[in-house]
């Protein structure tokens, strides 16, 4: 850990910076950045662009710029010149939010920061907008003082998929190589504990329909030797895992077991909301199951509603299937093993198609070399902690692309988005110690890393 006298600065800078970062959050959180791109941009998105420029340009960021992306999203550019022969540190994040979802399940509004036992509530609040909080509280308590050079990446499409943006990056390299490169899009693995992500599963989707009859036809008059559709789509569907709830795709190994921090399993009840009675699945442990192997789940069924059902047998049905693919693994080629074991299970020579959705690498970050030591040292002298590394089962297909463009970067990942947070779900939180600890850690660690010569 570095000396607590050149830490302690850095340490009281940020702690009289937290009201600015709760006004910034405030501020960002009002903004309903929800990026749709089937339609017009809501206003909302572009006044939190705007938002973005006017404040990194405040806090030192020069040439702050919008990029409209393929996808219709806008990106946001700036940089920070170091001293010379210093590396260079891209500082990601990402300004969409998700949709609010039940609003009446929220205690306090969507849109609006609210402070509730110690913790700030609102959508986006940790994802993503609780960790531009951090960058700027680092920026600000720099001030000016950084020993690298300076950019900044943040995306406005990253919970429809990163397409835009995924796009712009092998573009538009002299924008953002860079010789390290945070991620802040994560979270430890619980408050105060300073965790690296390493790993995350990769995404490979289908959508399969089966059909069987021309029409519904009446269960009394024909049910039992009418081939039901949804039937056999629930056995294609059980097929994907056994009896102890191993995903069982045939050709996927389902073995591998993660090198890092185990995930108790009390902390994973509580984390996943598990029904008190209800089994944890799978045979190994839980940090294996979420970060090392493939894991299947059935995100939708188009079928008859249990409300207005009738006596008939299913002529047709349909179900999407998202497969997310551990490191180690080839997304394409689980994509097809997908296939191919659904095609083998369906029963009845039903009449069945296959639709390809998105294919999404599994990527692995850096756990070595000059960038990573000193994010390692800047991490455990914030929090007073040892770091530990974790996996993470969700994806972001950005880290591949930037890890295609520039494979000389160390890329690490990073964020205020520890389970606690409920990023996705009604009444999203940051608890606010986790960006005050990120930001003197970004801040420690972008005044102190250096190029070995």
């Amino acid at each position: 850990m570095t000396d607590s006298t050149a830490v302690d600065p850095i340490r009281a800078r940020v702690h009289e910076l937290m009201p600015q970062a709760r006004s910034d959050l405030a501020e960002m959180v009002a903004f309903k950045s929800v990026y749709d791109p089937a339609g017009e941009p809501p206003p909302d998105c572009d006044a939190m662009v705007e938002w973005l420029i006017a404040t990194f340009t405040e806090v030192g960021v020069r040439d702050v710029e919008a990029h409209v992306t393929a996808d219709g999203s806008t990106a946001v550019t700036g940089h920070i010149p170091g001293p010379a022969g210093a590396p260079t540190v891209l500082l990601y994040f990402h300004h969409d939010v998700q949709p609010p979802m039940d609003p009446d399940a929220w205690k306090s509004p969507a849109w609006e920061l609210t402070e509730r036992d110690g913790r700030w509530y609102g959508r986006g609040a940790a994802d993503c907008k609780g960790n531009i909080a951090v960058h700027l509280t680092a920026l600000r308590a720099l001030a000016g003082e950084a020993g690298v050079n300076i950019k900044i990446i943040g995306e406005g499409s990253e919970e429809q998929g990163s397409g835009g943006i995924e796009d712009f990056v092998p573009k538009h390299p002299e924008l953002l190589d860079a010789d390290a490169i945070l991620i802040c899009d994560s979270g430890n693995c619980t408050v105060g504990q300073p965790t690296l992500t390493t790993s995350l599963r990769g995404v490979a989707n289908v959508v399969v329909s089966v059909e069987t009859l021309e029409s519904a036809m009446h269960s009394g008059m024909f049910g039992g030797a009418a081939p039901d559709a949804l039937a056999a789509l629930i056995s294609m569907l059980a097929s994907l895992r056994d009896e102890h709830g191993n995903t069982t795709v045939r050709g996927l190994d389902a073995t591998q077991e993660f090198d890092g921090i185990d995930y108790p399993a009390e902390n994973f009840r509580r984390d996943a909301t598990v029904l008190d009675g209800v089994d944890v699945v799978g045979s190994g442990r839980i940090s294996d199951m979420v970060w090392a192997r493939p894991a299947a789940t059935v995100l939708g069924i188009d079928c008859s509603p249990v409300v207005g059902s009738s006596a008939a047998v299913t002529p047709r049905a349909r179900a999407r299937i998202n497969l997310r693919v551990p490191p180690g693994m080839d997304a394409k080629v689980a994509q097809d093993a997908l296939i191919a074991h659904l095609e083998e299970v369906a029963p009845w020579h039903v009449k069945m198609s296959i639709e390809r959705e998105a294919v999404g690498a599994p990527f692995s970050g850096s756990t070595e070399g000059p960038a990573f030591d000193a994010l390692v040292d800047a991490m455990s002298s914030a929090y007073g902690r040892d770091v530990v590394m974790q996996g993470q089962g969700g994806s972001i297909p950005l880290c591949t692309v930037l890890q295609q463009t520039f494979p000389d970067a160390e890329i690490m990942l990073l964020g205020v988005e520890e389970p606690s947070c409920l990023i996705h779900a009604p009444n999203e939180s940051v608890d606010p110690s986790e960006i005050e600890n990120l930001a003197i850690a970004e801040a420690l660690f972008l005044r102190d890393y250096v190029r070995p010569e």
